[in-house]
Formats: C-alpha cells, sequence, structure tokens
C-alpha cells in the first residue's frame, strides 16, 4: 500500500486489487457505527423552522464518536437505552442570537461548534431534549462516516510517430505530462483524472485504466479516515463469514 495523503480528515492511498475488493471496501464504509441525534423532544419552538425540519437539521449535526460507546441492538441494556448506548443532549436558547451547536448541553461534543442551527429573534425561545444513538449509514443517511470512493490509476501510452506531443503537455489541465524524447510520461499519475483532453488534442495518445486503485477517504470528522478503513475492512470480513 502506498499512503499519499494521510490526515485526521482525510486518506488517500494505491493499491493494486480487484475493483470487486475495492468497492466491497467502499459499500462497508456504510456498516461502521456513527453517533447521530435520533430523537428530538420539544418544549418550546418559537423560530422560523418547523419541529420537522428543524430535527432533520440536528440529525444531520456531525458529533465526535464516544470510544466506549455501543450499538443499541448489541448493549447490555438490550436496545431499552442506558449511557453506555445512548447520549443525551439540551438546548435552551432565547433570542435574539444565533444558535450553534456548541449551544447543546451534554455528555458528547459536535465536530463543528459553530454550525448553524438556527436563528432566533426577540423573545423567541428554543427549548429541546435530543437523544444521540450510534446507527448505521446503511439505514440512514445521517449515520455515513463519511465520503469514501476510487478509481483506476491510470498508464499513458504514445504510439511511434505521433505528432504534437508538446501540444498535449500544455494542453493537460492538471499540467502533468512531460515529454521524453517521443513519448508523454506522467509527473504524478496519481493526479490524472482520466479526463481524456490528451487524447482528443493528438492521434496516437491512449490513456489507459491499470489495476492499480487510488483510494480516497474524507470523513465528516466524526472518527478518523483511517478508522474509517479499518471499521470498513472489519465489517466486510464479518459479513463475509456468513458466506
Amino acid at each position: 500500500m502506498k499512503i499519499l495523503t494521510k490526515t485526521a480528515e482525510k486518506m488517500v492511498f494505491a493499491e493494486e486489487m480487484d475493483e470487486s475488493l475495492a468497492n466491497a471496501i467502499r459499500r462497508s464504509a456504510i456498516e461502521v457505527p456513527i453517533l447521530a441525534i435520533d430523537e428530538v423532544e420539544f418544549t418550546k419552538n418559537d423560530s422560523v423552522l418547523y419541529d420537522e425540519v428543524l430535527a432533520l437539521r440536528l440529525g444531520l449535526t456531525p458529533f465526535k464518536r464516544p470510544k466506549d460507546m455501543n450499538l443499541r441492538e448489541k448493549c447490555s441494556c438490550k436496545g431499552k437505552g442506558c449511557a453506555k448506548c445512548t447520549a443525551e443532549l439540551k438546548l435552551s436558547v432565547k433570542g435574539p442570537c444565533t444558535v450553534y451547536a456548541k449551544d447543546f448541553k451534554g455528555e458528547i461534543e459536535p465536530v463543528h461548534g459553530d454550525t448553524v442551527l438556527v436563528k432566533l429573534r426577540d423573545e423567541q425561545e428554543l427549548e429541546l431534549v435530543a437523544t444521540a444513538v450510534l446507527g448505521k449509514g446503511k439505514y440512514h443517511t445521517k449515520f455515513s462516516p463519511g465520503l469514501v470512493y476510487y478509481q483506476n490509476v491510470p498508464e499513458i501510452q504514445t504510439e511511434k510517430g505521433t505528432a504534437n506531443l508538446a501540444k498535449c503537455v500544455s494542453i493537460c489541465p492538471r499540467k502533468i505530462l512531460k515529454l521524453d524524447k517521443d513519448k508523454l510520461e506522467f509527473t504524478d499519475k496519481y493526479r490524472c483524472d482520466m479526463c481524456d483532453v490528451c487524447v482528443e488534442a493528438c492521434e496516437g495518445v491512449k490513456v489507459i485504466p491499470t489495476k492499480e486503485i487510488l483510494f480516497t477517504i474524507e470523513s465528516f470528522g466524526m472518527i478518523k479516515a483511517e478508522d474509517i478503513l479499518i471499521e470498513a475492512v472489519k465489517a466486510l470480513k464479518e459479513n463475509l463469514k456468513e458466506i
């Protein structure tokens, strides 16, 4: 595995693998448990947003996942809801003000505290109790850990006697081509998205996919990008046990 980028928010690596395996890992990412608000009980809501609309915004607000939290169906409370599988948040705000995710009071922390939830005018109030649980993206998109996608790494081929190669170098949108004698070469093949601009500009130039896969994981912030990969592979192995 060749790691090209590795931060908490993003991981990019290249590896030779079948597309079927790459797609299986990608699909398994929706089975990574993620924390999100699942139920909201409003006491007061004088804002311009209906309860249902505001509840949807709250559900899509990302929260950091505690390491010791369990899925409800796998918790010792058998789904009844306890401190090991459920987190409670409270919000009580009076306008005029802008309500942010950091205004929540509870045991869990939002990924982006400055996420705007709603704006309140004079004398408007908002009071609610929210319940957050772990869930999987295959049941609801609010439990998705991030974006996971891949593409084949290309190689460029030049037929003998191909003209206007210098034009291919200059016309490349990403400026990742160079001329070596009578052949084109990549300066960075991992940045090529196979747009085929060079192929259209010069007859005799081909950009073809290889068996090497460029895999990208972008986390929404609930867990690290590397952890998404690790847990997606674990989920895939668990599903394969049944087969």
